[in-house]
């Protein structure tokens, strides 16, 4: 059986996602009984089966960066009002606050990024590799890479947990799925920075709050 067919096959078997399989198939050398067991004991088997459940319930949170130079509004959703009064929930919406805060997401998601921003980085990356010269027979790669990068660091979900940087954020909601029980996914946020281009660049704002919320 090849690399595609166990993913299929894994993603059958146990409802989670293409990315996590091929995480789970990498770490047991492709033994699908072992991955499968990798993916239960991670809780992404079992977060995965409850994606599809209505989430309806939850919170809107905020988060004040010292001095109130930052602000963050996010909504995160759950399927019961007993999970949204829960301190665990509540304490993972306020850390997924602070981690906007600190890294500047534009999009919750890759489905969120609209088709004509994908479309202007594309191109960009594309005259990238043209002006680098690379043979035309990688071009394409190299371009999806890129584009892969990009949406690591535009969106929300697949940015590094300022908190814990081995993890993704989409990784520590699932997490949290399989540890509360229930459908859990960020709705929508807005970041707001005081004084916005007059007279510090969001930038810098965004690395003074990384540094303090990773210390």
């Amino acid at each position: 059986m090849g690399a595609a067919e166990d993913i299929k096959t894994l993603r059958e078997r146990t409802g989670a996602g293409i990315l996590d399989c091929k995480k789970a198939l990498a770490e047991t050398g492709g033994n699908l009984e072992q991955a499968i067991d990798w993916l239960r004991a991670k809780g992404v088997a079992s977060a995965a089966k409850k994606s599809g459940r209505a989430a309806t319930e939850g919170v809107v949170t905020s988060y004040i960066h010292a001095g109130g130079r930052i602000g963050v509004l996010l909504e995160v959703n759950c399927e019961t009002d007993f999970v949204a009064l829960n301190e665990g929930f509540q304490s993972l919406c306020r850390d997924i606050a602070m981690h906007i805060a600190a890294a500047a997401p534009e999009y919750v998601g890759r489905e969120d990024v609209s088709a004509d921003a994908i479309a202007r980085e594309r191109a960009v990356q594309k005259q990238r590799v043209m002006d680098e010269g690379k043979p035309a027979q990688v071009a394409e790669r190299i371009v999806e890479g890129r584009m892969s990068k990009f949406y690591e660091e535009v969106c929300l979900l697949e940015q590094r947990f300022v908190r814990d940087d081995s993890k993704t954020v989409r990784e520590v909601l699932t997490e949290a799925v399989a540890r509360i029980g229930e459908n859990i996914r960020v709705r929508r946020f807005s970041r707001y920075v005081l004084g916005e281009g007059l007279e510090k660049k969001k930038s810098d704002f965004a690395s003074e709050v990384a540094a303090q919320v990773a210390g």
